[in-house]
This record gives structure tokens, C-alpha cells and sequence, in this order.
């Protein structure tokens, strides 16, 4: 008989086997009708995992934050189910957990609305009801092929074709719906009553703009009716201070069709920009920044010349006058590098330390724009230090407090500190990556900021 060790200590033998759900019920009726899922040797697994073998046990309900995650994603396979007895035809793709809920990407012929979004909600609601067992099945990959080839699901097919070669394949059984997931999930829809759908927007395949562009509905989900509806208000109070409703509101800036992403400045808003921009260029002057202004257009030969067309060639705007290619400027770099060398440099002339108000251009996908948020052209408050690497530590310090005294100039007292090290497309050799991280580390860690590593 197997042997359990329960998060108080609690050692106890049990019947083999027996399921993770079957052992809650076993501690108490309570725990019995809450359990969601499980941990098995810290682990997470299905209610219905059985116990085989001697391991730690925790019993995971909504209570618990992964129980709750658990819920979330349990809910996006809801919202599957749902969507495919309303849409048959519908094509799915990734129905992932996020903060605070959910989304799920589909293909379909038609564009959902916000009757829809209601329309597939209740439906939603009628299958929780109906307090089904939600059934997993271990598969190999050629029954999972021919499971979602039957079904049309082409999405599916391809996430199959990624799995590497010996991992577990699951399928999941709503009734007549059939999803893969990895799990754990809940094993009855009856653990599915306090969720809501709240918007719907673009996404492409993979986050590719090669691929095409799927429609992903969002909702969120929580532990009970009354959470639920706290978090509804808090959604309706931010609504209210939208900057995007501000914007139109106080008659600060507006964005159209014409220009996506590129936001229209009325009077008013150019005022404040104007007041931030020259409080801005006061810091940076004081600290002996020196302010430049470099083309908006450059030669296709600067970008290839810099990286940024192997790099970044997706997010710029090109074009042609009189045979010769330019790409309008997504960054500043360039630029400001060619005004450093121009004509002879001394090292009594470093730090060098040249600033912009730069106006920049980037062909970012229509699916993530977002008011000012994330936009295609914008502002971009750009500084170079050119310095020896002697200096190096000196400039970056001095640098990191003048960031600090500007936020909390405006009022910002909590600000999180991350350091991110270099990315997958990159330029510059890994010697420079190792000494500029490392130069970075030890600094935030002589100021004893706390500050957390962003790998990538």
C-alpha cells in the first residue's frame, strides 16, 4: 500500500489505487466537493491521476492560486466547446491562461460581435450547468493526428506536428468536443459558474504578420459570483480612466482609420506633450546631454549597414525615390552614430552624450495596437553615451538616477527594476553582450536597487 505525505506532515497509507479526487473525498466531504486538481511529488495533475506509489500530496482547490489557474484554463476549453456548437465550421487554435483569465484564438468566417460574445457566453453557461465530467485521454501522436483530422482542426494538427518526439499527448472530452491540452483540468464542469467574457481582438497565427490573423476572445474567471463581480467593477472604474476615452473626452489626441497607430494631436494635447518634452530636455541638458535631430528617412544601406534590416526588417516602412531604396527611421541609433563619426574623436572628448526627441516610424502588426500604448509612429526620447569603457559604470549609474528622479518627479514611488540581458536577434559579439551585462549587473547591485534579471 502506498504510502502519502499530506502538506501538514500528515503520513498516510491508502488503498492502491486510488484517484487524487477519490482522497479528497476520503479527508472530508468538503474537500471532496472543492478539489480541483492535485500535486503529486509537486507535480501538477488531473483530480482523476491515481495515487500509485509512495509521494507528497496537496489537494489543490479555487482557493489555491494554481486551483484557480486551473479554473481559468479549464474555462477557455468551455469556450471552445461552446463556440463549436454555435460555429461548427470555427477553427481552433491556442486557448492559453493569462493574468487575472483567459483567451482563445479561433478562425472564423465571420467577424464576431459583441451580441456574439453575449450569445456564446450563455451558451457557455448552460453547458457549466449541465455539470458534465470532463474526460483526459492519454494518446500517441498519430491517434491525436487522426483524432483532429476527422474534426478539420488544422491549428491542432500543427501544434501536433511541434510536440517533441515522447512527450505526453492528452486529449480532453467535453461531451462531443474534444480538446489537447497538457492539463491538469477540472474534472466536472461544475467548478465552472463565476466567468465572464469581456472583448474580442486580433492576433496572428503564432504572433507572426506573415500568418494569418485569427480572432481571440478574451474573458476571466474566478472562484465565486461575488470576486467575480469586484473584478467586473475595477474593470468598469479603469474603463472610466481609459486614456484612449480621456484622449477623445478632453480633446487631447484622436486616431482614424486612415492612420492606424498614428495618433492626430489636438491643441491641447500637444500642450502637455510640449510641457513633458521640454522638462525632459532640462534634465537631460543639466546632466550635460547634448540635443541633436537626425533624418526621419534614411538609405536602406545604414539600416543593413547597423543590423536592423536582418534584425528588424519586419517593423520598417520602406520606399523609393529616384532608384534608390530608404526606410523610415524605427529607431534612432543609426543616426546618432553617424553624427559621432563625423570628423575626428579624442578620448578627452568621452562621454560623449547625444539626446533626441526622435520621431519614429514602426510597421508594428494592427492586431497589438493600442491607443498610445502601442502605436506605429511616436516620440521617441533617445539617448546615446558614447564613453570608454573605464566610464562605463559612472554612466550608467549616473544615468539609472536621473530615470528615478524623473519618474518620481511624477509621482512614481513603486518602480520595478528589470535588467534585460541580450536578445535572440541581436547584433554586437557575446565578448561586448558579457562585459555591458555585467557592467549593468554590478551597478544595480551597488545601488542596492532591487531589480529582477529578463532573460531574452
Amino acid at each position: 500500500m502506498p504510502q502519502i505525505t499530506l502538506p501538514d506532515k500528515t503520513k498516510k497509507r491508502i488503498k492502491d489505487p486510488i484517484t487524487v479526487e477519490d482522497l479528497a473525498k476520503e479527508i472530508g466531504p468538503g474537500l471532496g466537493k472543492a478539489v480541483v486538481a492535485g500535486k503529486l511529488d509537486d507535480i501538477l495533475v488531473d483530480a482523476s491521476e491515481e495515487i500509485t506509489e509512495d509521494c507528497k500530496v496537496q489537494i489543490l482547490t479555487a482557493e489555491d492560486a494554481e486551483g484557480l489557474e486551473i479554473i481559468r484554463h479549464s474555462c477557455a476549453h468551455l469556450l471552445a466547446h461552446a463556440l463549436k456548437q454555435l460555429f461548427p465550421k470555427v477553427k481552433l487554435a491556442i486557448g492559453p491562461v493569462i493574468d487575472e483569465g483567459f483567451y482563445y484564438d479561433i478562425l472564423l468566417d465571420k467577424s464576431l460581435s459583441d451580441k456574439d460574445l453575449e450569445s456564446i457566453e450563455k451558451r457557455m453557461m448552460k453547458l457549466a450547468k449541465k455539470k458534465y465530467q470532463v474526460i483526459r485521454e492519454v494518446v500517441n501522436r498519430e491517434r491525436a493526428k487522426e483524432v483532429f483530422k476527422s474534426r478539420g482542426e488544422t491549428y491542432k494538427l500543427k501544434i501536433i506536428d511541434e510536440i517533441p518526439t515522447g512527450e505526453t499527448i492528452a486529449l480532453y472530452h467535453h461531451e462531443e468536443y474534444v480538446d489537447m491540452c497538457k492539463g491538469p483540468h477540472v474534472t466536472n464542469t461544475k467548478h465552472l459558474s463565476a466567468f465572464k467574457l469581456t472583448r474580442i481582438s486580433g492576433a496572428y497565427w503564432k504572433g507572426d504578420s506573415n500568418n494569418e490573423m485569427l480572432q481571440r476572445i478574451y474573458g476571466t474567471a474566478w472562484k465565486t459570483k461575488k470576486e467575480l463581480d469586484l473584478y467586473l467593477k475595477r474593470l468598469e472604474e479603469a474603463e472610466k480612466r481609459d486614456h484612449r476615452k480621456l484622449g477623445r473626452s478632453l480633446e487631447l489626441f484622436h486616431f482614424q482609420e486612415e492612420a492606424p497607430g498614428m495618433p492626430f494631436w489636438h491643441p491641447n494635447g500637444k500642450t502637455i506633450f510640449t510641457q513633458i518634452e521640454n522638462y525632459l530636455r532640462e534634465q537631460q541638458l543639466k546632466r550635460g546631454y547634448q540635443e541633436i535631430h537626425t533624418p526621419s528617412i534614411l538609405d536602406i544601406s545604414l539600416w543593413e549597414k547597423s543590423g536592423h534590416t536582418e534584425k528588424f526588417n519586419q517593423g520598417m516602412f520602406r520606399t523609393e525615390s529616384e532608384s534608390r531604396e530608404y526606410a523610415v527611421k524605427p529607431m534612432n541609433c543609426p543616426g546618432h552614430v553617424q553624427i559621432f563619426n563625423q570628423g575626428l574623436k579624442s578620448y578627452r572628448d568621452l562621454p560623449l552624450r547625444l539626446c533626441e526627441f526622435g520621431s519614429c516610424t514602426r510597421d508594428e502588426p494592427s492586431g497589438t495596437l493600442h491607443g498610445l500604448m502601442r502605436v506605429r509612429s511616436f516620440t521617441q526620447d533617445d539617448a546615446h553615451i558614447f564613453c570608454t569603457h573605464d566610464q562605463l559604470a559612472t554612466e550608467i549609474s549616473n544615468f539609472i538616477d536621473m530615470v528615478f528622479y524623473v519618474y518620481k518627479d511624477f509621482g512614481f514611488e513603486d518602480i520595478g527594476v528589470k535588467m534585460a540581458t541580450r536578445p535572440e536577434m541581436r547584433v554586437g559579439n557575446d565578448k561586448v553582450w558579457d562585459e555591458s551585462e555585467l557592467a549593468l549587473e554590478e551597478v544595480l547591485n551597488s545601488k542596492d536597487l532591487k531589480w529582477e534579471r529578463l532573460e531574452g
